[in-house]
């Protein structure tokens, strides 16, 4: 089977990749949840003229130096003053009081002389000055966060500002990882000769709950057919969006996973593409069951999701921008030629003497090393068949999550 190129792979898992339904979350679990529906503001806010200082609520046509304006009344937030402001009087105000009727600005307490019930003004000041208006925020009606949105921090603390307790939002992606190999042991065990501690899943449990899924480990399967297959038919009970395997994608006398994922009624869409690391990546579907064989080494493992599933998670949570960002840079050091896959080194970039972003290659690439993944920040793009570079040449990167 030839090797598919990278673009075409991508194109076909993203396929027919759309939002999962609705459900209505409470605002304390919205973080990091994705919209399904424009979500428009409930109140105004300010919903009426606010002082934005403690002073002196006044007609700045009474606010000369040495005006001495009668102080009629005390405005705090919360408690407005129901009294009008005429001419030669001043209302004590505090931030966040309502800016009684009358008043159009506000003299700062700092420019203003107290005296018994009467207020000396000391700098003249303009209409509106120190008052935050009706609305200056945002109107009631107006759609502050669109449907797609990826809710943040401050996106969570804008929508209750809006006066909103629930949220419309797409089901996270159920994501199952199933790990194979007899030689695997988890970490804190002694490893016996020839096994190894695994690390896959740990790394790809981060990545989906990193953009919203849920990640749930399905252990790990040995090497044989049944053993790969029941865990298989055990993703599939589970309803799950996306069943990611790791290990097992190659074609040894101990590789059962494409075997098994036939034998369970998987469409294959392609198994092996022109990439570097990750050549062995399988995909197909089971019903509305998505599969993506990833191969056992763990930098390939990582790279293959990170450029693959991240993008699936974030189509199916309903999100309006789903691909990478690639970004330009330089070479901090030669490369060689290219062959016919599409190279994605390990790099560190860091921003260069005159502002620009330089990538340098963490050391040895081998596929196997996750210490060298763990030091690297981005990726290093490199086309098939791409001609040596000299330090200095543009380069394509993509930054890795921090």
């Amino acid at each position: 089977m030839a090797l598919m190129p990278v673009a075409e792979a991508y194109a076909a898992v993203l396929k027919d990749a759309e939002a999962l339904p609705e459900e209505t979350v409470a605002l304390n679990d919205a973080y990091h949840r994705t919209l399904s529906r424009d979500i428009a503001a409930l109140r105004t806010q300010p919903p009426a003229a606010m002082s934005a200082m403690d002073g002196y609520a006044v007609r700045a046509a009474d606010a000369v130096p040495g005006a001495r304006l009668k102080v009629i009344g005390e405005v705090a937030a919360g408690r407005p003053f129901n009294e009008t402001v005429h001419a030669g009087q001043a209302a004590r105000i505090f931030t966040g009081g309502v800016v009684p009727d009358g008043a159009d600005a506000i003299v700062i307490q700092e420019d203003a002389t107290r005296d018994g019930d009467t207020v000396i003004v000391n700098e003249a000041i303009k209409a509106g000055k120190n008052i935050r208006a009706a609305g200056i925020d945002f109107r009631e009606g107006d759609v502050l966060l669109p449907r797609g949105t990826l809710l943040s921090d401050r996106s969570v603390a804008l929508a209750a500002g809006m006066n909103h307790p629930q949220l419309p939002v797409h089901r996270r992606p159920r994501v199952a990882i199933l790990a194979t190999g007899d030689e695997l042991v988890a970490p804190g065990a002694a490893p016996a000769p020839g096994q190894i501690i695994f690390s896959n899943v740990f790394a790809l449990a981060a990545l989906v709950r990193s953009e919203g899924g849920e990640a749930i480990d399905l252990g790990v399967a040995r090497d044989t057919l049944e053993a790969t297959s029941s865990s298989i038919r055990r993703a599939r009970d589970l309803g799950v969006d996306v069943l990611i395997t790791t290990g097992g994608a190659s074609v040894g006398d101990h590789d059962f996973v494409q075997e098994a994922l036939k034998a369970e009624g998987v469409d294959m869409a392609f198994w092996k593409i022109a990439l570097r690391p990750g050549k062995p990546m399988m995909h197909g579907r089971l019903n509305s069951m998505r599969v993506l064989g990833l191969p056992g080494n763990p930098v390939s493992s990582y790279i293959c999701a990170f450029l693959f599933l991240v993008p699936l998670i974030r189509a199916l949570s309903g999100r309006t921008a789903v691909d990478h960002v690639f970004e330009h840079a330089v070479l901090g050091h030669d490369l060689p030629a290219n062959d016919k896959r599409q190279d994605y080194l390990r790099a560190r970039v860091e921003v260069g003497s005159d502002g620009m972003p330089v990538a340098a290659s963490v050391g040895a690439q081998d596929s196997s090393l996750v210490a060298n993944l763990a030091a690297a920040n981005a990726l290093i793009v490199r086309p098939p068949f791409a001609p040596a570079a000299a330090a200095g040449s543009p380069c394509t990167i993509l930054r890795l999550p921090a």
